[in-house]
């Protein structure tokens, strides 16, 4: 599982990264080149943004990749580093999959109203469903980091990853 959540969040943030980059170049070019720009760039990418920012997030959090502050932890007695870490872990997974369904929510709202962008006219229901189910799915991986043992822990004091 965690390879296919790898993969296709992988490949989404890459696919939107590398259409951001496409767009700004052609974009700027036809500005330089044509004095045209290309129409709703800006609106494109702020949707590509949020694509590679959501698809990225079940990645970072599969990979322990978050800002940590870590500084009290040599001063703490193993067993209160790891119920200190399951239960950040538990946090971290209620607060996600509540924003998950937050925006599942506010997808429903904004696909009832029809809400679309102010340029293209672009839905923004399906971009609110992509990002719930993907903060749905980075929630489900920390709810499974509560209950496994750290990396650190699985190779052995002070190793290196």
């Amino acid at each position: 599982m965690n390879k296919l959540v790898e993969m296709v969040c992988g490949l989404l943030a890459a696919a939107a990264l590398f259409a951001i980059m496409a767009l700004t170049f052609f974009d700027v070019g036809g500005r330089k080149i044509l004095s045209n720009s290309i129409p709703g760039s800006l609106e494109l990418t702020e949707l590509l943004m949020v694509v590679v920012i959501f698809a990225a997030l079940p990645l970072v959090s599969l990979r322990g990749e978050h800002v940590v502050f870590d500084s009290l932890d040599t001063y703490l007695p193993a067993a209160v580093r790891r119920v200190q870490r399951a239960f950040m872990q538990l946090v971290c997974a209620a607060m996600l999959l509540g924003l998950g369904w937050l925006m599942w929510q506010t997808g429903g709202q904004f696909l009832e109203s029809g809400e679309t962008t102010a340029q293209l006219k672009i839905l923004k229901a399906p971009f609110m469903y992509g990002m719930a189910a993907l903060c749905g799915i980075a929630g489900l991986i920390h709810l499974g980091l509560a209950f496994r043992p750290s990396a650190a822990e699985e190779a052995g004091e002070g190793a290196t990853l």
